[in-house]
């Protein structure tokens, strides 16, 4: 009997042990292969100009670059607008306009015609900081910018980042790229702060007030009138200069997802350009009526920017902000009082 007992407690230890051990073989530690954790992809963050996702992070990460381009007859085309994130249209000497187009979330390998700084400027771009580039300018105009809170890459500064191009008449010749002007900037500028706020991408552009819009245009300057179609197919507005498409080097016509029609009171300067017109400046700080257009709707909005630090806001009847659509924005600087036409 006590044989029958030792066999069985044998046998049930046999068993345990084949239980425990796989098979008379060692159990080595437990482990957990990375395939077997899960694993979150962020979405990315939206850019800072146009709302949109910005994938790229080192993009993300660096300053704003704004260049400073013609826009007389004989600069036409122009280089890179269609890359940028954000335009702003001012009047100067003669009626004709120029623009600072603001480099941000994308690059553009040849830019220009780049030409030289008006006394704007330096309110225009202070709240965005980072870097600006020009090709010269009369003496009080460049001082001014030159204590602005900016990197200066004007061709002065930074002269190997410049083309003359052959085939375009002088001073209508000068180009650069976002790459040799980011190369060259010495420091590291912060990024820029978001000029507008947006809407959810799937939600519709309309506030209180706001109607249905295919065509706006505006006489900017005597000679310089400014069209825009809305292109819902793409879901742009058109540019055109003049009734004429305007268009880049490629052929490509230019087209913005938000237009902002800032009307702003001008006054002369002390300053006379080669031919003896007097050189007029933009009264950006105050308020004001503005005209927005975006998702092919037109709402009448307030803008108001305190001082040359400050953001400029667009506000609705309410007193609310007004949010864009994501994606590229144009401002004109607007005289008051200009001919419009809406339909």
């Amino acid at each position: 009997m006590r044989r029958r007992s030792f066999v069985a407690l044998v046998a049930a230890l046999a068993l345990v042990a084949a239980a425990c051990g796989g098979g008379g073989s060692k159990a080595g530690p437990t482990t957990t292969s990375s395939a077997d954790i899960p694993t979150t992809t962020l979405p990315p963050e939206p850019a800072f100009l146009t709302g949109l996702p910005q994938p790229d992070r080192e993009k993300q990460a660096r300053p704003a670059l704004v260049v400073k381009i013609d826009n007389s007859p004989a600069a036409r085309p122009q280089a890179g607008l269609d890359a940028a994130d954000v335009v702003f249209e001012e009047v100067v000497e003669g009626g004709i306009v120029r623009f600072l187009a603001v480099f941000h979330s994308k690059d553009a390998d040849m830019i220009g015609p780049v030409r030289s700084v008006r006394p704007v400027d330096p309110e225009i771009v202070t709240p965005l900081g980072g870097l600006f580039a020009y090709s010269g300018g009369t003496k009080p105009f460049v001082a001014a910018i030159k204590k602005a809170p900016v990197t200066l890459v004007g061709f002065d500064e930074l002269t190997k980042a410049y083309t003359k191009r052959k085939g375009r008449p002088a001073p209508h010749n000068l180009f650069t790229s976002t790459a040799e002007l980011y190369k060259g900037a010495e420091g590291t500028p912060k990024p820029p702060p978001p000029l507008f706020t947006y809407l959810p991408t799937d939600q519709p552009f309309g506030v209180a007030g706001g109607s249905p819009l295919t065509h706006f245009s505006v006489q900017m300057g005597g000679p310089t009138k400014a069209g825009w179609d809305w292109d819902a197919g793409v879901g742009v507005w058109r540019r055109s200069t003049n009734n004429t498409p305007h268009t880049v080097e490629g052929g490509e016509q230019l087209g913005f997802a938000n237009v902002i029609v800032q009307f702003v009171k001008y006054r002369n300067t002390s300053a006379r350009d080669p031919s003896g017109a007097p050189v007029p400046t933009a009264e950006v700080i105050g308020s004001g009526e503005a005209w927005v257009l975006s998702g092919g709707r037109l709402v009448k909005a307030t803008w108001e920017k305190k001082n040359a630090a400050a953001l400029t806001s667009y506000t609705d009847g309410a007193g609310l902000p007004i949010r864009l659509r994501p994606g590229t924005a144009w401002v004109s600087l607007a005289p008051v009082g200009v001919q419009t036409t809406v339909r």
